[in-house]
């Protein structure tokens, strides 16, 4: 099957929908949280989507695997190990953000085929921005070019501004970071999937994050190429990984400005090289 050969901007005009139906109403009344096992937030919306996006993926002819995040950790490996090609859903990415009234939050999918994500979508019920891209086609944020998009990349790293989470950093380049930061400015809004999309529509320059599950990056991360920007993981290897595994990410929105960052976190991350 290729990128050409799937309804892909009908199905993802169908995450405009879920996102309006299912996840502002619950935003807006307020919402009862449960705990997993890890201590993570989840609420009802968090399975209401997961099965309104399995519908919809049924509805136009998807009928591929779903890896979803809220299913039970065997079913997940069961899929990762089975399907040649599957589906993976972040039903409601930035839950914490949603349950405690922040409005950054999002649904986020991918189509994983091998070890490409060859489709990746990503709708912000909030502000109604529907980030979408192909391994054929250029990101699209509500059908057409990102207006942020068509700011250049910045030529240095003094002028970037940065989406970085601290949370999951070693502490030396954590504390480096804090106090000597090479940017210049620093944001963090506590949903992986949105934040990469950000990146990738030019409204951010660099990302930093210490581990990542694959349904966090993996449409961001395509959204990302396919804008003309880099990534890697701290030890160089690849952000995406057909894993349940979590790993680490860098990126920027151009490969130059990727190399300076890397080259400046390198001495900070030197002990750990190797292990990301």
């Amino acid at each position: 099957m290729t990128a050409t050969s799937i309804p892909f901007s009908e199905l993802v005009r169908g995450l405009r929908m879920i996102g309006q139906q299912e996840l502002l109403p619950r935003f807006e009344a307020g919402i009862a949280v449960d705990y997993k096992a890890d201590g993570s937030v989840i609420t009802e919306a968090d399975h209401a989507v997961d099965a309104r996006v399995r519908t919809l993926l049924h509805e136009h002819g998807q009928h591929e695997p779903v890896l979803s995040e809220e299913q039970a950790r065997a079913e997940q490996a069961q899929v990762l190990e089975a399907a040649p090609a599957f589906w993976l859903v972040d039903p409601l990415d930035g839950t914490s953000n949603f349950a405690g009234g922040m409005p950054f939050f999002a649904i986020s999918i991918a189509r994983i085929e091998g070890h490409r994500v060859t489709h990746g979508a990503t709708y912000d019920p909030v502000r109604d921005e529907l980030f979408a891209a192909t391994e054929d086609t250029a990101l699209e944020l509500n059908g057409a070019t990102p207006p942020a998009a068509a700011r250049p990349p910045v030529a240095e790293l003094g002028r970037a501004i940065a989406l970085v989470d601290y949370k999951r950093l070693e502490a030396p380049v954590a504390r480096e970071l804090a106090s000597h930061a090479p940017f210049r400015s620093q944001r963090n809004f506590g949903a992986c999937a949105l934040e990469w999309a950000w990146l990738a529509a030019g409204r951010a320059d660099l990302y930093l994050h210490g581990g990542q599950a694959p349904w966090d990056s993996a449409a961001g991360g395509l959204m990302l190429a396919r804008a003309g920007g880099a990534m890697c993981s701290l030890a160089g290897g690849p952000v995406f990984g057909r894993s349940l595994a979590k790993r680490s990410a860098v990126a920027a929105r151009s490969e130059p400005l990727l190399a300076e960052w890397r080259t400046w976190l390198a001495p900070w991350l030197a002990p750990r090289e190797g292990t990301s």
